[in-house]
């Protein structure tokens, strides 16, 4: 039987970091979105962590988001305007390879298992977009780290070619399995939880009983092919919300951490 995996998308317990690494085993960080953290920094958060925690982090948005997104703004981002069009997107170029790089040597420090790639709904599904997931992830340094990609857009539309990329470049396939099922073949299953509503994402959601009843169902049919399940969740609730799942995923006999 497979181990399940519960926390949330960045440091969602009262009480700061201590606190969460008494409640949760795992975490996937947020802030290497925005802004990728000072080494000394990053070392900090490993030491302070109990030995067997486990850290996952989002790539940093310069690779996956264009220069006129939001997050770019709020982060204070600023490139050379020759340069604004080289980043972002995956595109195979020497800057977002770069930015890979400096992500790779954050998850070092960390000792991470997974980095986890989320793209736009502005980066869909198009033959070029497509080109561009094939090349840059076939080019990039893994160094044993595993990679997950979370699609978004028209590309949850296309899920026969979201397949193919993810099976050839040997990537979990990271889904909202509350919306829809992943359709990657690897061993390790990864489970973003961003409520639930008419959008892709709603972050004021709340879990209720019955939902996390059909989350340990779901999750349930992934024992029987997978050796790890992760779930995280990322809603403004996300700290109680994993924390009763995965009270109800020990009443379900599941071995989980």
């Amino acid at each position: 039987m497979s181990i399940i995996k519960v926390g949330t998308c960045g440091w969602s317990i009262k009480g700061g970091r201590k606190r969460y690494f008494e409640t949760f085993k795992i975490i996937e960080l947020q802030q290497t979105f925005y802004k990728l953290p000072r080494k000394e920094t990053a070392l900090k958060w490993r030491q302070e962590a109990p030995q067997g925690f486990e850290f996952e982090l989002k790539a940093w948005q310069v690779i996956t988001h264009p220069h006129t997104s939001p997050s770019w703004r709020k982060a204070g981002i600023r490139v050379s305007e020759e340069k604004k069009d080289k980043y972002g997107f995956l595109r195979p170029t020497e800057e977002n390879f770069k930015a890979w790089e400096q992500t790779l040597e954050i998850a070092e420090i960390l000792k991470a298992k997974i980095i986890v790639v989320q793209t736009p709904p502005s980066f869909g599904y198009t033959p070029v977009n497509y080109h561009n997931v094939e090349n840059f992830f076939s080019s990039i340094r893994r160094n044993g780290f595993l990679i997950g990609w979370e699609p978004r857009g028209t590309w949850n539309n296309n899920l026969s070619k979201v397949k193919m990329l993810v099976d050839k470049l040997d990537l979990i396939h990271i889904v909202d399995i509350l919306r829809r099922n992943s359709v990657s073949k690897h061993n390790v299953a990864y489970f973003r939880l961003h409520g639930l509503g008419g959008r892709e994402v709603n972050y004021r959601y709340k879990y209720t009983d019955d939902d996390l009843q059909r989350l340990c169902e779901k999750v349930k049919e992934y024992q029987q092919t997978k050796d790890e399940i992760y779930v995280l969740f990322n809603n403004i609730y996300m700290g109680s919300d994993a924390l009763r799942f995965k009270n109800m995923c020990l009443k379900y006999g599941f071995e989980v951490v």
